[in-house]
């Protein structure tokens, strides 16, 4: 309580094991006090993997937990789960965290590869969201909101989330974003920086972040000012029927199964597209990029396309995150949960407040 009442963050770490109830049995001989009463059941080990892998989004979460004067909140996920979740999105609990500036404290080089399939994933489901014209932080912001559409915490009845949190994160850590998408950007074909102001150097968003580390928030200073530099994209449907064909696989056929409907495409005719947009033989898929085609292009065409991928964000998100929310009920105690949302509910009402008394107190300046 009282780091919490000193202003300090919580720290969040997601530990990726290869072999989850091995991991538990170690973790509950020396830390039984971070297990809620799971850890009494005959077998506790088996007991808690079971909970973590079959039930939400396949994390098991201890919160509250102070090492070394500092509070901490960490989850623990199987390897396989996480890889699965970066590279097809079938419920974006933890591609989306991965989607944003976070410290890496360990390298696995199977995640680091399905990461990055992540980060152009992002990339392009926020590009076929976005109009012609853009900036970075309207980029950054259409790919840090991802996973938080369909999140219940986001609820404004339930509030256990602050409403500006995806303008937030992305104000504070421009440069961090700047680093894991430029890359990404200048290698796509199809979209470009047409701000005069953009840097011609090589690695040029790796200095920028390094530049403005640990600086003031706001990052008033940071190249193109607030809203960071100006991009512009191809609308050609082709070029865009490629990017729908490249989406990951599970997010990629709810799209389908959307459209389906919309176009009415009978069951035959929709098995057959669905066949013939399935993954290539892997060992051919990183020499042949996956091509778009009719029923991609038709899909790129289309106006509702953006409210369309959104609907379909939401539903991928929507169940993982209530049942992962659910089960943190039972992971963490009930006490510490409740104890957890109210921080939580708490934090989301106090910042919109304080939003809303610092533009009072500039709009009385002014008058």
């Amino acid at each position: 309580e009282e780091w919490q009442k000193g202003g300090a963050k919580i720290i969040d770490f997601i530990f990726g094991v290869s072999h989850t109830q091995h991991w538990h049995s170690l973790n509950l001989n020396e830390h039984p006090d971070h297990y809620s009463g799971l850890k009494y059941l005959p077998y506790s080990s088996g007991a808690v993997s079971q909970v973590q892998d079959r039930f939400g989004a396949g994390v098991y979460f201890n919160p509250f937990i102070t090492v070394n004067g500092t509070m901490i909140k960490y989850g623990v996920v199987n390897l396989d789960t996480l890889s699965r979740d970066l590279s097809e999105w079938n419920t974006l609990y933890l591609a989306g965290r991965l989607q944003k500036p976070v410290k890496i404290l360990r390298d696995d080089p199977r995640i680091r590869l399905a990461n990055q399939v992540n980060l152009i994933s992002a990339l392009r489901t926020a590009l076929l969201m976005l109009p012609e014209r853009f900036t970075e932080r309207q980029l950054y912001e259409r790919i840090a909101g991802l996973s938080y559409l369909g999140d219940p915490r986001m609820n404004p009845y339930i509030t256990s989330e602050n409403p500006n949190k995806v303008s937030n994160i992305v104000g504070a850590q421009l440069p961090g974003f700047r680093q894991l998408y430029v890359p990404l950007i200048e290698d796509l074909p199809n979209v470009t920086f047409t701000d005069a102001r953009t840097p011609h150097d090589v690695a040029w968003e790796k200095e920028d972040a390094i530049r403005h580390t640990g600086v003031n928030p706001e990052l008033k200073d940071v190249l193109g000012g607030d809203s960071g530099l100006e991009l512009s994209q191809d609308l050609d449907p082709v070029k865009r029927g490629n990017m729908v064909r490249r989406l990951p696989k599970a997010f990629r056929r709810k799209l389908y199964f959307a459209y389906k409907k919309k176009f009415g495409i009978p069951g035959s005719a929709f098995d057959e597209t669905l066949k013939a947009s399935e993954d290539e033989d892997p060992d051919d898929a990183g020499y042949r990029p996956r091509q778009g085609g009719e029923f991609e292009r038709r899909i790129a065409e289309q106006k509702d396309l953006p409210e369309v991928m959104a609907k379909c964000v939401r539903d991928t998100v929507w169940w993982p995150a209530t049942s992962q929310s659910v089960k943190s009920a039972f992971t963490a105690g009930i006490s510490r949960s409740w104890r957890y949302y109210g921080e939580k509910r708490k934090k989301g009402k106090s910042k919109p407040s304080a939003a809303a008394a610092g533009e009072a107190e500039e709009k009385k300046k002014e008058e």
